[in-house]
This record gives C-alpha cells, sequence and structure tokens, in this order.
C-alpha cells in the first residue's frame, strides 16, 4: 500500500508541482483576485467546489464581491449551502480587510508573519472561517507548504493508512492540530512533500486536482 503511494505520487508530482505553482503565482495578482480566493474558500464547507468557484466568477463579474450587500450576493448563491450567513460572511470579509474603501488583504496578511500565523489570525477574525477554510485559502494563493486542510478526502485517507483511528466527529483547535502533525510525519516518513499529500490524496478522491 505504501508502495502504492509512493508510485502514484511519482506518476502525478509534474502535475501537483505545477498546479502548486500556480497558486504561488496567484498571490502575484492583485487584492481583488486574493480576496476572491478568500471569498471561495467561505462559500465551499459542505458545497461543491466547482459550484462555489463559479458563484464567485459570477460575484466578481458583476462587481458585487467588492460593492455588493449580502441580500444582492445571496441572489447568486443559490448552489451554495447556507447562502444566507455565507452571503454575510463575505461582506464581512470585505469589510475587514478594506482600508479607505480599498481591498488590502495582501498587506495585512504579509504583516502576520508565516503561514501558521496567519491562518491563526484568520480563524479568530474571519466570520466563518475555520482551520480547514484558512488552510485552504493559504494553500490556493501560496502559503500551502506545511499547513494541512483536513477536509473528508484527506481525512478519509488518514483514516486508510492508518494515520488516524477514525474520522473524527467534529475537529476542534487542538484535535485538528494533532492530525494535522500526525500527517507530517508521514509525509516526512514517506518523503512525500506535505503539500504534495494534500493534492494527490484530494485528486484520487475527487478524480482531478482542482482548487
Amino acid at each position: 500500500m505504501i508502495d502504492i503511494l509512493k508510485e502514484k505520487h511519482a506518476q502525478k508530482r509534474k502535475e501537483i508541482e505545477n498546479r502548486l505553482q500556480d497558486f504561488r503565482n496567484s498571490w502575484k495578482q492583485d487584492d481583488k483576485h486574493v480576496f476572491g480566493e478568500l471569498c471561495f474558500c467561505l462559500l465551499t464547507p459542505q458545497s461543491k467546489a466547482k459550484s462555489c468557484w463559479r458563484t464567485i466568477e459570477k460575484l466578481k463579474e458583476t462587481g458585487l464581491l467588492y460593492n455588493g450587500t449580502a441580500p444582492e450576493m445571496k441572489k447568486w448563491m443559490a448552489s451554495v449551502r447556507f447562502n444566507e450567513n455565507k452571503s454575510k460572511y463575505l461582506v464581512l470579509a470585505r469589510e475587514l480587510f478594506s482600508d479607505n474603501g480599498k481591498l488590502k488583504v495582501k498587506e495585512k496578511l504579509n504583516s502576520l508573519g508565516d503561514a501558521k500565523a496567519m491562518r491563526t489570525w484568520l480563524v479568530k477574525n474571519v466570520k466563518g472561517m475555520g482551520y480547514k477554510e484558512a488552510g485552504h485559502f493559504l494553500r490556493n494563493v501560496g502559503f500551502g507548504d506545511n499547513i494541512a486542510i483536513l477536509d473528508r478526502h484527506i481525512l478519509k485517507n488518514l483514516v486508510r493508512y492508518g494515520i488516524i483511528e477514525e474520522i473524527p466527529k467534529s475537529l476542534t483547535e487542538k484535535k485538528y492540530l494533532e492530525i494535522e502533525e500526525k500527517m507530517r510525519s508521514f509525509a516526512s516518513h514517506m518523503n512525500i512533500p506535505f503539500d504534495h499529500l494534500d493534492l494527490l490524496w484530494w485528486s484520487e478522491e475527487a478524480g482531478e486536482i482542482f482548487k
């Protein structure tokens, strides 16, 4: 089973590295783009990633992501679960990262230090963002080298490979960080980069490397 994992990684390594480079390039774009990535990750809990991304693209096209009210945005969020709450989260996030009407996501995050410090700040300050969503966002803008995105795809594989005994019913901060450390140790033991393992397992479950 371990040998098969290593073989799968070898087969997909180039594709994974290209995708991770795409994520790093994402950070080089403007604050509106980075804010869109953050909003995408706020929409994803219990919703399909592709539907959420289509929603974000529509909100960008209409300009509502940058100046719309929660009710205005909700009209475009039919495919997103809990869209009433999530539309409000988008407005709150926009307010949090705005300075004199201008988005300054990159400046704020750069001031925080490393990815773990960024994640902690995001979880504490962005309404609707837990460790999984914060990690997802940071990975999508190039800061995912050393943090895990413990969604159902990853947790399922952690059980499959005996890294954890079962998928926890809930993930407290303490539990999340404990499982993350176990996954980090496993990746190191396998000599597979931590962020590669995440995308490898996710693509196996979802059938592709999306975002």
